[in-house]
């Protein structure tokens, strides 16, 4: 097994702190957004055999097992990450495979760079995402009823949303949060940047279920993105809950640490609070207009005391450890490939003494052991 060592991306909505605190490091000043551990081009994570890209490519069936290649293909289906926000990320969506092949086959037709601004889909792979909560980790999640939505519009006592307002409350449900959406995504921006602004100080002014949209409107002032956080579900994640984020449901994590883990894609569309391109009739295409409750997970226990998040879909499936004092030795083998990470204590895994932050690839079949007293996350694929 291989001990990794990890790139801190410093992207401007990254926590300070939250990252620097788990390591045990010294605080830069700067932002420490997420912290990638994988072999994703971008920043594969580095060994003392080379970086797990490399190691994935040179023998992918030793690494990942025949049965992962036999699904995936000769590459590690998931990048787990340690994700710090310090401010709200971009409101996006994610497409589905179908979605993505078809996008970047489109783009890749049209000869649109893979590079360029406007550019939807970076790769041919979907986008299916979790993340399960370190500290208190506020996020949004999916479509509010279209009616409790309009309640909490009238409530600001806003003139110009009264056009939202009316729409959400006369139309069926999938047919209102598409048409709200898309006003909101089409209006004038000078109109729409007035409409904001005042939204948000009534937002400053009555606190309460109001308070979250007050902050995102203080990161991003203007931006039409903070009424369309205002359909989504608020959600407060405590320490071990997660949010499973599958194709076309609009999210954005607002604040808080948390452990992430997705299938290794680009593929994002944005609704707002980004200065990145926005392309509307692609976005109405990806997202569901449907309304529900979020769905906060918790995990299940199995018998070994293996703690297992449930998600429907293959290319990642991640579970955690917590291990008392004096927990016997647990057999981790699997055949198939696998990255642990130790999030609190100290957790011993084959020859490495893992301590907060500190992670190892394990290939496939490798004889694996842990012990120790700590909390230990574990990344897998299912064949």
């Amino acid at each position: 097994m291989d001990r990794l060592d990890n790139t801190v991306r410093p992207y401007a909505w990254g926590s300070t702190t939250a990252i620097p605190a788990l390591l045990g490091t010294e605080p830069t000043g700067e932002p420490q957004a997420e912290m990638w551990m994988g072999a994703h081009p971008g920043a594969p994570s580095r060994t003392d055999r080379g970086t797990l890209a490399q190691i994935v490519a040179a023998d992918p069936e030793k690494e990942l097992g025949p049965a992962s290649v036999a699904k995936f293909g000769p590459r590690l289906p998931f990048l787990l990450k340690l994700l710090a926000a310090g401010a709200p990320l971009s409101l996006q969506v994610h497409p589905d495979l179908t979605q993505a092949k078809e996008g970047y086959e489109d783009e890749e037709r049209r000869g649109v760079p893979l590079d360029a601004p406007h550019r939807n889909y970076k790769d041919a792979n979907h986008k299916p995402e979790l993340i399960c909560a370190l500290t208190e980790f506020d996020g949004l999640c999916g479509f509010r009823a279209p009616d409790e939505t309009a309640d909490t519009l009238d409530g600001l006592g806003v003139a110009s949303l009264k056009p939202y307002v009316d729409l959400l409350r006369a139309h069926p449900e999938d047919a209102a949060l598409r048409e709200v959406l898309t006003a909101i995504l089409t209006a004038d921006p000078e109109e729409m940047s007035r409409t904001v602004t005042e939204t948000a100080a009534a937002c400053e002014r009555l606190g309460g279920a109001y308070a979250p949209y007050a902050d995102i409107a203080h990161h991003y002032p203007g931006d039409p993105g903070v009424l369309a956080a205002m359909l989504l579900n608020h959600v407060r994640l405590q320490p071990g809950e997660a949010l499973f984020l599958g194709a076309g449901i609009p999210h954005a994590y607002l604040n808080g640490l948390g452990v992430e883990i997705m299938a290794n894609s680009d593929n994002v569309l944005r609704c707002g609070l980004t200065p990145k391109h926005v392309d509307v009739p692609e976005l109405l295409r990806i997202v569901r207009f449907e309304a529900g409750d979020p769905g906060i997970l918790r995990p299940e226990a199995s018998p070994d005391g293996e703690e297992v998040y449930d998600t429907p879909i293959d290319e990642f499936r991640l579970s955690r450890y917590v291990l008392p004092e004096g927990t016997a030795a647990h057999d981790l083998t699997l055949a198939t490939p696998q990255i642990l990470l130790c999030t609190a204590g100290t957790v011993r895994v084959g020859p490495h003494d893992l301590t907060p932050g500190a992670s190892v690839f394990v290939p496939a079949d490798e004889k694996t052991e842990v012990s120790g007293s700590g909390t230990l996350f574990r990344a897998t694929v299912l064949t």
